[in-house]
Protein backbone atom coordinates (compact mmCIF):
# COMPACT_ATOMS: atom_id res chain seq x y z
CA UNK A 1 0.00 0.00 0.00
CA UNK A 2 1.41 3.41 -0.92
CA UNK A 3 2.28 5.62 1.88
CA UNK A 4 2.29 9.28 3.24
CA UNK A 5 3.77 11.71 5.85
CA UNK A 6 3.04 12.99 9.28
CA UNK A 7 5.76 14.64 10.14
CA UNK A 8 8.43 12.02 11.01
CA UNK A 9 5.86 8.88 10.38
CA UNK A 10 5.12 7.22 7.26
CA UNK A 11 1.86 5.87 7.34
CA UNK A 12 -0.63 3.92 5.04
CA UNK A 13 -2.86 5.71 2.38
CA UNK A 14 -6.08 3.73 4.46
CA UNK A 15 -5.41 3.75 8.31
CA UNK A 16 -7.55 1.35 10.55
CA UNK A 17 -9.88 3.80 12.71
CA UNK A 18 -9.90 1.41 16.23
CA UNK A 19 -13.53 3.41 17.54
CA UNK A 20 -15.42 -0.21 17.35
CA UNK A 21 -12.88 -1.90 19.96
CA UNK A 22 -14.51 -2.73 23.23
CA UNK A 23 -17.67 -1.34 22.39
CA UNK A 24 -19.57 -2.83 18.77
CA UNK A 25 -17.32 -5.49 18.98
CA UNK A 26 -15.15 -7.48 21.37
CA UNK A 27 -11.76 -8.97 21.92
CA UNK A 28 -11.93 -11.73 19.95
CA UNK A 29 -13.20 -9.69 16.75
CA UNK A 30 -11.04 -7.04 17.54
CA UNK A 31 -8.37 -9.62 17.02
CA UNK A 32 -9.40 -10.66 13.45
CA UNK A 33 -10.07 -7.03 12.45
CA UNK A 34 -6.18 -5.77 13.39
CA UNK A 35 -5.38 -9.02 11.58
CA UNK A 36 -6.68 -8.18 8.69
CA UNK A 37 -5.52 -4.87 8.20
CA UNK A 38 -1.84 -6.14 9.27
CA UNK A 39 -2.37 -8.72 6.56
CA UNK A 40 -3.70 -6.09 4.05
CA UNK A 41 -1.06 -4.01 4.65
CA UNK A 42 -2.27 -1.47 7.15
CA UNK A 43 0.46 0.19 9.34
CA UNK A 44 -1.35 2.97 10.87
CA UNK A 45 -4.02 2.25 13.63
CA UNK A 46 -6.14 5.06 15.37
CA UNK A 47 -7.96 5.10 18.53
CA UNK A 48 -8.38 7.46 21.84
CA UNK A 49 -8.36 6.86 25.18
CA UNK A 50 -12.40 7.19 25.38
CA UNK A 51 -13.20 4.61 23.14
CA UNK A 52 -15.21 1.41 24.33
CA UNK A 53 -14.79 3.09 27.45
CA UNK A 54 -11.22 3.07 27.46
CA UNK A 55 -11.17 -0.63 26.31
CA UNK A 56 -10.50 0.20 22.63
CA UNK A 57 -6.70 1.17 23.83
CA UNK A 58 -6.26 -2.32 25.87
CA UNK A 59 -7.78 -4.43 22.87
CA UNK A 60 -5.50 -2.66 20.40
CA UNK A 61 -2.40 -3.58 22.30
CA UNK A 62 -3.12 -6.71 22.86
CA UNK A 63 -4.12 -7.76 19.04
CA UNK A 64 -1.24 -5.89 17.94
CA UNK A 65 1.36 -8.23 20.03
CA UNK A 66 5.33 -8.33 18.92
CA UNK A 67 3.93 -6.57 15.52
CA UNK A 68 4.25 -3.24 17.80
CA UNK A 69 7.33 -1.65 16.36
CA UNK A 70 6.04 -2.84 13.14
CA UNK A 71 3.33 -0.43 12.68
CA UNK A 72 2.26 3.52 13.92
CA UNK A 73 -0.22 4.05 16.75
CA UNK A 74 -2.10 7.27 17.15
CA UNK A 75 -4.54 8.03 20.30
CA UNK A 76 -5.36 10.75 21.73
CA UNK A 77 -6.94 12.82 25.36
CA UNK A 78 -8.73 15.37 26.33
CA UNK A 79 -12.60 14.31 26.21
CA UNK A 80 -14.21 13.34 29.76
CA UNK A 81 -15.98 10.58 30.25
CA UNK A 82 -16.04 8.03 33.23
CA UNK A 83 -13.09 8.65 35.29
CA UNK A 84 -11.10 10.18 32.52
CA UNK A 85 -11.57 13.98 33.73
CA UNK A 86 -10.38 15.51 30.35
CA UNK A 87 -8.98 18.81 29.07
CA UNK A 88 -5.83 19.90 27.93
CA UNK A 89 -4.26 21.12 31.23
CA UNK A 90 -0.48 19.91 31.65
CA UNK A 91 -1.17 18.09 34.86
CA UNK A 92 -3.71 16.18 32.96
CA UNK A 93 -1.78 15.63 29.95
CA UNK A 94 0.92 14.21 31.89
CA UNK A 95 -1.43 11.46 33.82
CA UNK A 96 -3.43 10.59 30.26
CA UNK A 97 -0.70 9.77 28.61
CA UNK A 98 0.65 7.57 31.16
CA UNK A 99 -2.53 5.88 31.41
CA UNK A 100 -2.74 5.49 27.80
CA UNK A 101 1.02 3.68 27.46
CA UNK A 102 -0.23 1.36 30.45
CA UNK A 103 -3.85 0.54 28.55
CA UNK A 104 -1.55 -0.26 24.67
CA UNK A 105 1.43 -2.00 26.67
CA UNK A 106 3.70 0.26 25.05
CA UNK A 107 6.20 2.67 25.85
CA UNK A 108 5.80 4.94 23.09
CA UNK A 109 2.87 6.42 21.27
CA UNK A 110 3.64 7.58 17.74
CA UNK A 111 0.98 10.34 17.42
CA UNK A 112 -0.67 11.75 20.50
CA UNK A 113 -3.41 13.78 19.41
CA UNK A 114 -5.63 16.46 21.59
CA UNK A 115 -9.12 15.19 21.09
CA UNK A 116 -10.38 18.59 20.66
CA UNK A 117 -9.51 22.14 21.77
CA UNK A 118 -10.04 23.09 26.00
CA UNK A 119 -11.33 26.77 26.05
CA UNK A 120 -10.24 27.22 29.49
CA UNK A 121 -6.60 26.06 29.07
CA UNK A 122 -3.69 28.21 27.21
CA UNK A 123 -2.72 26.23 23.87
CA UNK A 124 0.92 27.46 24.76
CA UNK A 125 0.41 25.51 28.42
CA UNK A 126 -0.77 22.31 26.66
CA UNK A 127 1.98 22.82 23.94
CA UNK A 128 4.64 23.23 26.83
CA UNK A 129 3.49 19.36 27.92
CA UNK A 130 3.02 17.67 24.95
CA UNK A 131 7.25 19.32 24.47
CA UNK A 132 7.34 17.40 27.90
CA UNK A 133 6.90 14.16 26.14
CA UNK A 134 8.33 14.50 23.51
CA UNK A 135 11.61 15.26 25.19
CA UNK A 136 10.93 11.93 27.45
CA UNK A 137 10.49 9.52 24.67
CA UNK A 138 7.03 9.04 25.34
CA UNK A 139 5.47 10.27 21.92
CA UNK A 140 7.38 10.83 18.54
CA UNK A 141 4.62 13.45 17.04
CA UNK A 142 1.57 15.73 18.36
CA UNK A 143 -1.63 16.05 16.49
CA UNK A 144 -5.03 17.89 17.22
CA UNK A 145 -8.27 16.81 16.52
CA UNK A 146 -11.78 19.18 15.75
CA UNK A 147 -9.57 22.20 15.47
CA UNK A 148 -10.39 25.49 13.52
CA UNK A 149 -7.99 27.82 11.30
CA UNK A 150 -7.33 30.10 13.71
CA UNK A 151 -6.81 27.70 16.17
CA UNK A 152 -4.39 26.31 14.07
CA UNK A 153 -2.33 29.18 13.55
CA UNK A 154 -2.26 30.10 16.74
CA UNK A 155 -0.55 26.84 17.88
CA UNK A 156 1.73 27.16 15.11
CA UNK A 157 3.05 30.67 16.17
CA UNK A 158 2.86 29.34 20.12
CA UNK A 159 5.21 26.18 18.67
CA UNK A 160 7.54 28.40 16.72
CA UNK A 161 8.17 31.15 19.52
CA UNK A 162 9.13 28.83 21.69
CA UNK A 163 11.27 26.77 19.44
CA UNK A 164 9.00 23.65 20.68
CA UNK A 165 7.35 20.70 18.36
CA UNK A 166 4.15 21.50 16.56
CA UNK A 167 1.29 19.74 15.94
CA UNK A 168 1.62 17.44 12.57
CA UNK A 169 -1.65 16.66 12.33
CA UNK A 170 -5.28 17.54 12.36
CA UNK A 171 -8.28 14.92 12.50
CA UNK A 172 -11.27 16.67 11.63
CA UNK A 173 -14.93 15.55 9.60
CA UNK A 174 -14.33 15.27 6.43
CA UNK A 175 -16.20 13.51 3.29
CA UNK A 176 -18.01 13.71 0.11
CA UNK A 177 -21.08 14.82 2.09
CA UNK A 178 -19.11 17.11 4.40
CA UNK A 179 -16.70 18.97 3.07
CA UNK A 180 -16.29 21.93 5.94
CA UNK A 181 -12.72 21.42 5.85
CA UNK A 182 -12.36 23.15 2.55
CA UNK A 183 -13.64 26.53 4.38
CA UNK A 184 -10.01 26.74 4.96
CA UNK A 185 -8.48 23.98 6.76
CA UNK A 186 -7.33 22.41 4.41
CA UNK A 187 -5.14 25.01 2.76
CA UNK A 188 -4.30 25.93 6.53
CA UNK A 189 -2.35 22.28 6.47
CA UNK A 190 -0.46 23.38 3.16
CA UNK A 191 0.38 26.49 4.38
CA UNK A 192 1.76 25.10 7.97
CA UNK A 193 2.71 21.65 6.56
CA UNK A 194 0.29 19.71 8.61
CA UNK A 195 -1.18 16.69 7.17
CA UNK A 196 -4.66 16.40 7.20
CA UNK A 197 -6.55 13.16 8.59
CA UNK A 198 -10.21 12.91 7.96
CA UNK A 199 -12.58 10.93 10.43
CA UNK A 200 -16.02 9.79 9.07
CA UNK A 201 -14.61 9.51 5.89
CA UNK A 202 -17.59 7.38 4.71
CA UNK A 203 -20.51 9.83 6.42
CA UNK A 204 -21.31 7.24 9.40
CA UNK A 205 -21.92 4.72 6.83
CA UNK A 206 -23.84 6.28 4.63
CA UNK A 207 -21.45 6.42 1.58
CA UNK A 208 -20.92 2.65 1.92
CA UNK A 209 -23.98 1.92 -0.19
CA UNK A 210 -25.77 -0.17 2.78
CA UNK A 211 -28.09 2.71 3.52
CA UNK A 212 -31.40 2.95 1.08
CA UNK A 213 -33.83 5.73 1.11
CA UNK A 214 -37.45 5.24 2.78
CA UNK A 215 -35.86 2.17 4.85
CA UNK A 216 -34.70 1.66 8.11
CA UNK A 217 -31.28 1.53 9.09
CA UNK A 218 -29.56 -1.36 8.46
CA UNK A 219 -29.83 -3.43 11.77
CA UNK A 220 -26.29 -3.07 14.40
CA UNK A 221 -25.38 0.10 11.71
CA UNK A 222 -24.03 3.41 13.40
CA UNK A 223 -27.19 5.15 12.37
CA UNK A 224 -29.12 2.80 13.75
CA UNK A 225 -28.20 2.98 17.44
CA UNK A 226 -28.11 6.66 16.32
CA UNK A 227 -31.06 8.94 18.06
CA UNK A 228 -33.67 9.65 15.95
CA UNK A 229 -33.07 13.66 15.30
CA UNK A 230 -29.58 12.43 14.07
CA UNK A 231 -30.72 9.54 12.70
CA UNK A 232 -33.00 12.42 10.99
CA UNK A 233 -30.72 14.41 9.78
CA UNK A 234 -28.19 12.32 8.50
CA UNK A 235 -30.66 10.21 6.29
CA UNK A 236 -32.66 13.38 5.16
CA UNK A 237 -34.19 12.80 1.33
CA UNK A 238 -31.67 14.90 0.27
CA UNK A 239 -28.71 13.25 1.63
CA UNK A 240 -29.98 9.72 0.46
CA UNK A 241 -30.80 11.10 -3.15
CA UNK A 242 -27.26 12.33 -3.08
CA UNK A 243 -25.93 9.15 -1.84
CA UNK A 244 -27.85 7.61 -5.06
CA UNK A 245 -26.28 9.66 -7.56
CA UNK A 246 -22.71 9.28 -6.02
CA UNK A 247 -23.44 5.60 -6.37
CA UNK A 248 -24.79 5.63 -10.15
CA UNK A 249 -21.58 7.89 -10.80
CA UNK A 250 -19.60 5.32 -9.28
CA UNK A 251 -20.89 2.14 -10.68
CA UNK A 252 -20.26 3.77 -14.30
CA UNK A 253 -16.23 3.70 -13.18
CA UNK A 254 -16.65 1.17 -12.60
CA UNK A 255 -15.80 0.90 -8.75
CA UNK A 256 -17.58 0.88 -5.29
CA UNK A 257 -18.89 3.75 -3.30
CA UNK A 258 -16.46 2.97 -1.27
CA UNK A 259 -13.55 3.22 -3.20
CA UNK A 260 -15.15 6.43 -4.65
CA UNK A 261 -14.86 8.06 -1.04
CA UNK A 262 -11.85 6.94 -0.22
CA UNK A 263 -10.36 8.33 -3.82
CA UNK A 264 -11.59 11.03 -3.78
CA UNK A 265 -10.36 12.09 -0.25
CA UNK A 266 -6.69 10.71 -1.58
CA UNK A 267 -6.82 13.34 -4.21
CA UNK A 268 -6.59 16.23 -1.72
CA UNK A 269 -2.20 16.51 -0.90
CA UNK A 270 -2.50 17.40 2.35
CA UNK A 271 -4.51 14.03 3.52
CA UNK A 272 -2.02 11.45 5.05
CA UNK A 273 -4.06 8.96 5.36
CA UNK A 274 -8.12 7.58 5.58
CA UNK A 275 -9.44 6.55 8.49
CA UNK A 276 -12.11 3.96 8.65
CA UNK A 277 -13.57 1.66 11.20
CA UNK A 278 -14.50 -1.88 10.51
CA UNK A 279 -16.28 -4.15 12.53
CA UNK A 280 -15.29 -7.30 10.08
CA UNK A 281 -12.29 -8.68 8.59
CA UNK A 282 -13.90 -8.42 5.54
CA UNK A 283 -14.89 -4.82 5.85
CA UNK A 284 -10.69 -4.28 6.88
CA UNK A 285 -9.71 -5.88 3.24
CA UNK A 286 -13.17 -3.53 1.60
CA UNK A 287 -11.41 -0.74 2.83
CA UNK A 288 -7.78 -1.25 2.39
CA UNK A 289 -8.37 -1.72 -1.95
CA UNK A 290 -10.43 1.14 -2.08
CA UNK A 291 -7.71 3.79 -2.41
CA UNK A 292 -6.59 2.31 -5.64
CA UNK A 293 -8.95 3.95 -8.43
CA UNK A 294 -7.79 6.80 -10.45
CA UNK A 295 -10.31 9.46 -10.83
CA UNK A 296 -10.23 11.81 -14.14
CA UNK A 297 -10.88 15.32 -13.86
CA UNK A 298 -14.34 14.92 -15.88
CA UNK A 299 -15.08 12.66 -12.89
CA UNK A 300 -14.13 14.79 -10.19
CA UNK A 301 -15.98 18.13 -11.72
CA UNK A 302 -18.85 15.26 -11.78
CA UNK A 303 -18.89 14.83 -7.99
CA UNK A 304 -18.56 18.10 -7.24
CA UNK A 305 -22.04 18.65 -9.50
CA UNK A 306 -23.42 15.65 -7.50
CA UNK A 307 -22.23 16.83 -3.72
CA UNK A 308 -20.76 20.34 -3.82
CA UNK A 309 -19.23 22.23 -1.10
CA UNK A 310 -21.10 24.16 0.79
CA UNK A 311 -19.95 27.10 2.48
CA UNK A 312 -20.73 27.58 5.96
CA UNK A 313 -21.98 31.41 5.38
CA UNK A 314 -23.81 29.47 2.22
CA UNK A 315 -25.29 26.79 4.43
CA UNK A 316 -26.80 29.55 6.97
CA UNK A 317 -28.48 31.16 4.19
CA UNK A 318 -30.37 28.04 3.10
Amino acid sequence: MRTRRIGTLEVTEVGLGCNNFGGRIDGDATDAVVGAALDAGVNFFDTADVYGDSRSEELLGRALGHHRSEVVVATKFGIARGELTGGAAPGYVRSAVDASLRRLGTDYIDLYQLHRPDPDVPIAATLGALAELVAAGKVREIGCSNFTVDQLDQAAEVAGSSGGPAFASVQNDYSLLHREPEDGVLDACGRLGIAFLPYFPLASGLLTGKYRAGEPAPRGSRLANADAQRREREMSEERMSTVAELADLAGSVPCTLVELAFSWLLTRSAIASVIAGATSPEQVRVNAAAADVELSTQLLERIDEIAPHVTAAEARAT
